[in-house]
C-alpha cells in the first residue's frame, strides 16, 4: 500500500446495509449469455424489485445507451414504479452484477462526507470475459457524483463481504483466499486491505459457499447481518443434500465467533429452498440473497410451497421496521444470482 492515506485513516467506514440509504444502484441486465434462453423472463420481476425500492429512495441504473434506457424505463413504468425516483446513467457494462462491479460507498459520519472504493474486478477469477467495462464502473460513478475514489489495486467483490456497521466484517475463505483473485497476497495481507479500505477492525471467516455458486463462495448467499449483533444463516435439513455438511460447518463456526465488542453473535437459522435445477444444473438458490432497502426487504423466492413462506416469516421477524416481500426469482436465479447480487446500496450521510 502507498503513502496516500487510506479510507480508515481518513475516518471512512462501510455502513451496514440496514442503515439509511440514499439510493440503490443497478446495472440493467442485457447479457443474454448470463440467462441463456431466459433473459426476457427476468425483466418483470427485476422491475418489480425496482418498483418496491423506488417507493422510498432513488434507484440509479447503469445503461449502455439511450436505446437501453428506453427499453429499461418501459419495463419500469409498466411495473408502476415512481419514475421520479428512477434515474439512468450512461455507463456501459458487460453484465448486470452490480454488487460485485459497482461502487463500494463509504461514509465519514463526523465530517458528513462520502467516498467510493474502486476495487479491481475480474469476473470472479476470470470466468466470464470480457469485464473491462464493469471494472471501471465505480470510478465513473464517483466522477458523476463528485466523490473521491480510492483504488486499492486488488480484486474484491461486494458479494464476498458482509458488514454490521460497527466494525465487523464477515467473509469466506473459499472466495477471498481463492488463488484466482489475489494469488500474491496472504490471508493477513488481505485482512490489512479489508481493514484499511472498508474502515473495519474485526474480520470473521466462514468456509465454503453453497453448491452452484460460481463466485467461489460469496457470503451473501450464506450469512447476512440483520442488525449489528445478529445474523441469519442458511441451513439444510436434508442430510443427503450436498449443501448439508458445508452449511452445518458454517453454522458451527458462527456459534464460536465474537463481534468487535467481544459479544457472541446471535444466530438465526434460515431454511434453504428445495433444490432449483435447470438444464441439469444445480442453481445457487438461497433466501439469504435478499436486499435491505429503507422500506422493504426484498427476498428471492423459488416456488417452494413450504420454505418460501417459512423464510419470509423468519425474515419478517428480524425486520420489525420494514416489510418483507418475496419476489419469484426462479427465472432470475438461472443467472446464478438474485436481488443482492444485482444491486449495491448508496448510504445516506
Amino acid at each position: 500500500m502507498s503513502e496516500i492515506k487510506t479510507p480508515r485513516e481518513l475516518g471512512f467506514t462501510f455502513p451496514a446495509e440496514f442503515e439509511k440509504q440514499t439510493a440503490m444502484w443497478l446495472s440493467w441486465p442485457h447479457k443474454e449469455a448470463s440467462w441463456p434462453g431466459k433473459i426476457d423472463t427476468i425483466y418483470k420481476p427485476y422491475s418489480q424489485f425496482i418498483k418496491l425500492v423506488a417507493e422510498d429512495q432513488a434507484v440509479c441504473i447503469n445503461v449502455a445507451d439511450e436505446n437501453m434506457k428506453a427499453f429499461a424505463m418501459r419495463y419500469v413504468e409498466e411495473a408502476g414504479a415512481n419514475l421520479n425516483n428512477v434515474k439512468c446513467y450512461l455507463h456501459p457494462t458487460n453484465d448486470a452484477w452490480c454488487r460485485d462491479h459497482g461502487p463500494a460507498f463509504l461514509v465519514n459520519r463526523a465530517e458528513k462526507k462520502k467516498a467510493i472504493v474502486d476495487w479491481g474486478y475480474n469476473a470472479w477469477g476470470g470466468k466470464y470475459p470480457p469485464f473491462d467495462l464493469d471494472d471501471v464502473i465505480p470510478t465513473f460513478i464517483g466522477e458523476k457524483l463528485g466523490l473521491p475514489v480510492f483504488h486499492p489495486g486488488i480484486v474484491m467483490e461486494g458479494g464476498s463481504v458482509e458488514f454490521n456497521g460497527k466494525g465487523t466484517l464477515l467473509t469466506t475463505t473459499a472466495c477471498l483466499l481463492n488463488k484466482n483473485r489475489n494469488p500474491h497476497l496472504s490471508q493477513k495481507e488481505i485482512e490489512k486491505y479489508l481493514i484499511e479500505y472498508y474502515g473495519i477492525e474485526n474480520i470473521l471467516w466462514l468456509g465454503d459457499g453453497i453448491v452452484g455458486d460460481d463466485t467461489d463462495g460469496h457470503i451473501d448467499d450464506l450469512t447476512r447481518f440483520v442488525n449489528e449483533d445478529t445474523v441469519v444463516t442458511v441451513v439444510e435439513d436434508d442430510s443427503s443434500d450436498e449443501n448439508y455438511a458445508l452449511l452445518k460447518e458454517n453454522l458451527e463456526l458462527l456459534h464460536t465467533m465474537r463481534l468487535e465488542n467481544g459479544k457472541q453473535l446471535n444466530v438465526i437459522e434460515l431454511p434453504m429452498p428445495k433444490a432449483v435445477v435447470y438444464e441439469d444444473q444445480r442453481l445457487p438458490a438461497s433466501y439469504a440473497n435478499f436486499y435491505i432497502a429503507n422500506k422493504y426487504v426484498v427476498v428471492p423466492t423459488y416456488r417452494d410451497s413450504v420454505n418460501d413462506d417459512k423464510a419470509l416469516d423468519i425474515l419478517q421477524g428480524c425486520f420489525k421496521d420494514r416489510k418483507v416481500v418475496g419476489i419469484d426469482s426462479t427465472d432470475i436465479i438461472w443467472g446464478l444470482g438474485t436481488f443482492h447480487c444485482l444491486s449495491q446500496q448508496e448510504p445516506a450521510i
